[in-house]
């Protein structure tokens, strides 16, 4: 399937279809794993912070999202191992719904889908093969890696504030934060060998929480 070889990855994916295709035809599964803050709270229901991570809208939002994990995601396994492949994925998904959690915690409110822990491991992939591009759908040409990490937390954030199309923005900015967190305990040489886009990247994070923070409503309405 591929010059480099990624099993993990490729069982999170698989795990991931099932999971999902089981959601396609069951409103008792989408019930039992969907992100939910009212019942994460009420019910300390917390397995939903991950869970959700499973379950996808249709095939086309699976597709999109496993198709990215595999290219981001197996590089990243073949290069460093699958233990730090699963510690960004997995923190980025958790990271992106503790913000979407904090944001809408007073809402009824619901979601799902990987894109959290997938925009972690994009991010990942941007400061550890630095000098790469992105492919975006719908853009016809690749976006520079550099660029799209920086254009990438003001998308979501107008998103955000917005509520632009059906998307948890927030889900996906966050993971994105806490994925490169996670990358840069893990390897902090990426610090020094990418200071710039690094320290404009958690700057603008920086700011933005901080926003958030002091005027939360105006963020998730």
């Amino acid at each position: 399937m591929s010059e480099y070889s990624a099993p993990v990855t490729i069982g999170i994916v698989v795990l991931t279809a099932l999971v999902s295709l089981a959601g396609f035809g069951s409103a008792a599964v989408l019930d039992r794993f969907i992100f939910d803050p009212r019942r994460i709270l009420r019910r300390r229901e917390y397995v939903r912070l991950v869970s959700s991570g499973f379950l996808h809208a249709n095939l086309g939002h699976l597709f999109v999202n496993m198709f990215s994990l595999y290219s981001f995601g197996g590089p990243l396994e073949a290069e460093y191992g699958a233990a730090p492949l699963c510690a960004i994925y997995f923190s980025a998904i958790l990271g992106g719904n503790l913000l979407s959690l904090w944001l809408h915690r007073n809402e009824s409110y619901l979601a799902l889908g990987a894109s959290g822990g997938v925009c972690g491991v994009v991010y990942a992939a941007i400061f550890l093969f630095p000098g790469g591009s992105v492919m975006v759908f719908p853009v016809p040409i690749p976006i520079p890696s550099y660029l799209y990490a920086v254009l990438f937390i003001f998308i979501s954030f107008f998103g955000m504030r917005r509520r632009w199309g059906n998307i948890g923005h927030d889900a996906h900015l966050g993971g994105a934060i806490i994925g490169l967190a996670t990358t840069t305990a893990l390897y902090p040489g990426i610090v020094r060998e990418n200071a710039i886009l690094w320290s404009v990247v958690m700057a603008l994070s920086a700011g933005l929480f901080v926003y958030l923070y002091r005027r939360p409503r105006a963020a998730s309405g």
